[in-house]
């Protein structure tokens, strides 16, 4: 089996893979939630939160900030853009979010793993060392992460 070597990442777009994390341990908890029987309504309350919390501000960022560095008509930037639209409509669905959560947690595992293995690879290679600077300065992380009260992946 071929060994991968660990993608090396500029420091300006580390908060943003960081953050890419975050979203990786959101879909591993849906998946624990489900495998644990717990009630829908319970993981579907964290998913609200993490969408407000977490994917609503990162999409922004990436929207306004990340994804314009490439041209709008790259194929790359296109399929982001359509895979956002898509996990925000899986976020937001109230008819059956059962169904909605179990997709939703497949797919943002592997738009996380397209960013960050394909997008951000092309990004850094085109952007420039002011574009680059410009992203440091308006992504500070914040010094504490707020945590969900019910961490029902845990029990």
């Amino acid at each position: 089996m071929e060994k991968k070597k660990p993608i090396k990442r500029h420091e300006a777009l580390k908060p943003l893979s960081r953050q890419h994390h975050f979203g990786l341990l959101f879909s591993w908890k849906v998946r624990k939630g489900f495998s644990r029987g717990i009630a829908v309504e319970r993981i579907k309350n964290y998913a609200d939160w993490f969408f407000q919390a977490e994917i609503k501000p990162h999409f922004k960022l990436e929207e306004e900030h990340i994804f314009p560095i490439l041209d709008e008509e790259d194929p790359l930037i296109k399929r982001a853009l359509k895979e956002h639209r898509r996990i925000v409509r899986l976020f937001s669905d109230k008819e059956n979010p059962e169904k909605s959560l179990n997709i939703l947690e497949e797919e943002l595992q592997a738009h996380i793993r397209f960013e960050e293995r394909i997008l951000f690879n092309e990004i850094q290679k085109v952007a420039t060392q002011k574009e680059l600077e410009i992203i440091e300065e308006i992504h500070q992380e914040p010094e504490e992460k707020e945590e969900y009260e019910d961490q029902f992946w845990e029990k």
